[in-house]
């Protein structure tokens, strides 16, 4: 299909990108509503047990998927759906989501210090809910990422040097994924049920670290179907999403083996533990010969569930001194 220009500095040159973006802002109010403007405030989720919490995950990731799917810009109407943006878009940011969920959430389990306490179903210890969660919170995120890019590359387009070009455009990657990061922490501050050991350092470091997410993100997900000539295959959005995942993971990695936990983490294990046993996903019940016998994960005796279950249990008690 022949793509007419655009030149609208903040907006892609391809049609269907340009739709797939603008739909997943205009979907976003409508999924911050329901989670910030209404369970949190009304706190719905007290009354919540495990199902309640997956439902809420499925309502709020499949207009994702399926409003694009019935509402259908003309610019797609001759495109098979998997050609369409909205839909590679969605599954670069479900095999990264899915990366990050899986295994990078242990990262904030013993390198931040953070913790899920509310009843969930579970992948690899995390949140089902989570998992889906990231989808609508993440196409937000890159969709903005791009359209400011864009617009930055537009502005900066007449300087000739090009190595000043790049370090403005990485300088604006670090400050957005940074404030993209701290943004998400802050606005879920009210959640009670996502705690935190040290929250001033979680917010200040922390968002550091899930920055990191972004910084390898923001660049490479911009770069999928930008040349209305070249539009990518599902399978070239595959490689992509999966290479940007191993960066990533090789980041937090080398973050974990110098740096270590930014707080005093009850259940973790100290940074010479988890130098000497590898990434946090290889949990002390592994099968690994010699793991169990010598991982001294938690010197003091606290694990993640005896931690959130003691933290359930005061909220609950002050709760009835209420």
């Amino acid at each position: 299909m022949e793509e007419v220009e655009y030149t609208n500095p903040w907006l892609a040159s391809s049609a269907s990108k340009r739709w797939g973006e603008v739909f997943f802002l205009l979907y976003s109010p409508f999924w911050i509503l329901i989670l910030l403007g209404v369970v949190v405030p009304l706190k719905l989720y007290e009354s919540f047990q495990e199902a309640e919490y997956l439902i809420l995950g499925l309502l709020t990731v499949a207009p994702c998927f399926l409003v694009p799917l019935i509402v259908v810009c003309k610019e797609d109407a001759e495109r098979p759906f998997y050609k369409r943006y909205w839909f590679k878009a969605n599954v670069w940011i479900a095999i990264f989501g899915f990366v990050g969920n899986y295994f990078w959430t242990h990262y904030f389990y013993t390198v931040l210090g953070a913790i899920y306490t509310f009843p969930s179903y579970k992948i690899n210890h995390v949140p089902i809910t989570t998992f889906l969660l990231t989808q609508p919170y993440f196409l937000l995120y890159h969709a903005v990422s791009n359209m400011t890019l864009r617009r930055l590359e537009h502005a900066i387009k007449n300087i000739s040097n090009r190595q000043t070009r790049w370090l403005i455009q990485a300088g604006w990657v670090l400050l957005l994924s940074y404030i993209t990061a701290l943004t998400e922490a802050l606005t879920i501050s009210h959640f009670p049920y996502y705690e935190m050991v040290d929250r001033p350092t979680f917010y200040k470091v922390g968002s550091l670290f899930y920055a990191i997410y972004f910084i390898v993100s923001f660049p490479m997900f911009k770069r999928l179907d930008e040349d209305p000539s070249a539009p990518w295959t599902l399978s070239q959005v595959a490689v992509d999403a999966l290479g940007a995942s191993m960066l990533v993971t090789i980041i937090l990695d080398s973050w974990r083996i110098t740096v270590g936990p930014i707080a005093d983490i009850p259940w973790a294990a100290s940074q010479n533990e988890c130098v000497q046993f590898g990434p946090p996903w290889l949990r002390p019940s592994s099968n690994i010969k010699g793991v169990k016998a010598s991982y001294n994960w938690s010197p003091s005796g606290v694990t993640q569930e005896s931690y959130g279950h003691s933290r359930l249990l005061e909220r609950a008690s002050k709760h009835t001194e209420l």
